[in-house]
């Protein structure tokens, strides 16, 4: 199955957030939110939310953090009103940015994502200036060294709602409507998948840019600006990394 290539892209957020460890309780709860906002805060009618919470309990996050994000994504909290947001804009060279989350202060977040745009050559721009460019989806990807063949995987996937299966050097990335996502997942964990390099719901780039280095290292700095935001849930772009433009970031 043809479609644009994600492993370069995947291997790189990878090995970035390999470099902040200390941030892998953010980042769970950020899907935690995100899972509840989309589908309910009911893990038994939500499998895309049971999906990050036993993610969640497997690095120790303590139940309570969970209950509390699970809470603050349905409205649940006591004294403190949570108000959706999204902003779109433009990084350096063109890259379409779309940012997500829940905020209980507008003002705060729409100047910190300003600044961020600014500070990187970016643009903020209007609401639906870049959304029509993605597309929710799951995604997959997995080390060719810790699953069966690729004949076999391929079988798997299909059979469990894939839309896309792409084969490339170390490994193979699988494609999914959001709704096929924890079937899809099970069903590969089910069959040797031991472990996976990336598995989530995400938005995906129907068309990707591929900026010149110097462009590539200011969206990569607005990608940390904004995940560094404790109400940004999600951030999405279309960023392509060549292979050459992946080893200019990482020398």
């Amino acid at each position: 199955m043809a479609g644009h290539s994600k492993w370069a892209n995947i291997k790189h957020r990878k090995a970035a957030q390999d470099k902040k460890r200390g941030r892998a309780f953010s980042h769970i709860i950020k899907k935690i939110l995100s899972a509840a906002r989309r589908g309910g805060g009911d893990p038994s009618m939500n499998a895309e939310l049971r999906v990050m919470i036993d993610k969640a309990r497997a690095i120790n996050v303590h139940k309570d953090t969970i209950d509390r994000a699970i809470k603050k994504a349905t409205g649940q909290l006591d004294g403190i009103s949570y108000e959706d947001f999204s902003y779109e804009g433009y990084g350096a060279g063109g890259v379409a940015v779309m940012v997500e989350g829940a905020t209980d202060n507008r003002n705060r977040i729409v100047a910190s994502v300003r600044h961020a745009f600014s500070r990187t050559d970016g643009n903020l721009g209007e609401n639906g200036c870049v959304g029509w460019m993605f597309e929710t989806r799951g995604i997959i990807a997995v080390d060719a060294a810790v699953a069966p063949g690729a004949d076999a995987l391929m079988e798997v996937a299909l059979e469990n709602g894939a839309i896309e299966f792409e084969v490339e050097d170390g490994g193979y990335t699988i494609e999914c409507e959001a709704a096929d996502f924890p079937a899809l997942r099970q069903a590969l964990l089910d069959h040797g998948v031991s472990e996976f390099l990336n598995d989530e719901v995400t938005r995906v780039a129907q068309n990707c840019v591929t900026p010149s280095v110097d462009e590539a290292r200011q969206v990569m700095k607005l990608l940390d600006l904004l995940e560094e935001e404790d109400d940004i849930e999600n951030v999405y772009h279309n960023l392509e990394l060549s292979d050459e433009l992946e080893a200019a970031l990482n020398p």
